[in-house]
């Protein structure tokens, strides 16, 4: 199989340069980088792509059975890295793409030398002493509601997930990206996510980790941030001056910056 276009993979930025990989996050594909891939590539080698059953990725390639979990999210991951023999990847994650990272990471660790993780959360339900942000009566809400009506469920949510209501065309966006996914490989998607428990998972971490959170998200609350960074031994968290759980969109320069700084200083 073509890997490249499989995935939809596209290259930009420094040819040589340490390559950043920046992977989407649920519902999206690679155009929700746009705002922060030009600031990186003057830099890096830029690597983004769609995971299969979004985007402009093959949707023939995709499969039920492969995507029913991060661990097939974490294979593209590791097959695109591979198949452009890099080396030295800054991972940059956006959402549930930090655990996809974590896992491509444990399952070819030669090839990544940092993560980066935006918004992340290695479980989104709570569990005793431990806040995710959701009740198991939400998320089966939210599941249901998905599986009922797509689109209504991505007219409702999107908005929500994305925040800055002062900033509609944002929320737009973001509607317009989870209402083009395909129905059943976005309830696939939707249950891998709010599903997954990851947090034993970031104890196995053994790269230099940036953690970037918001100031205000409702998908992935300050406690998780705090949560992770605690649990990476060799991570930091930032906070950005933005608000939602997409930065990238809201506040695109913070965040490249952030990024690149931390990316410029891996050995």
């Amino acid at each position: 199989m073509d890997i490249r276009s499989r995935n939809n993979v596209t290259v930009a930025g420094r040819p040589g340069g340490r390559p950043l990989v920046l992977a989407h996050g649920f519902g999206c594909d690679q155009n929700m980088w746009r705002l922060v891939a030009p600031a990186l590539a003057e830099d890096f080698q830029v690597v983004m792509f769609d995971y299969v059953g979004s985007g402009r990725s093959d949707l023939s390639a995709w499969s039920e059975e492969r995507y029913a979990a991060l661990d097939g999210y974490a294979r593209d991951v590791v097959e695109i890295v591979e198949e452009l023999d890099l080396r030295d990847v800054t991972f940059v994650g956006h959402s549930v793409s930090a655990m996809t990272g974590v896992l491509a990471a444990a399952a070819a660790p030669e090839r990544f030398a940092a993560l980066a993780m935006i918004c992340p959360s290695p479980r989104y339900l709570d569990d005793e002493d431990y806040r995710g942000g959701f009740s198991a009566e939400d998320i089966e809400e939210l599941l249901e509601s998905l599986e009922a009506n797509h689109v209504s469920w991505s007219s409702a949510m999107a908005p929500v997930i994305m925040g800055n209501p002062e900033r509609p065309e944002l929320g737009r966006e973001l509607t317009a990206s989870f209402c083009a996914t395909a129905p059943e490989v976005a309830r696939t998607f939707a249950r891998a996510t709010f599903l997954a428990d990851n947090r034993e998972d970031l104890r196995t971490v053994k790269v230099p980790t940036l953690v970037l959170e918001c100031t205000e998200d409702m998908i992935a609350p300050r406690e998780v941030g705090a949560f992770v960074q605690a649990t990476i031994p060799d991570s930091r968290l930032v906070t950005l001056e933005a608000t939602g759980h997409c930065p990238q969109l809201s506040a695109p320069e913070a965040t490249s910056a952030a990024i690149a700084s931390f990316a410029r200083e891996i050995r």
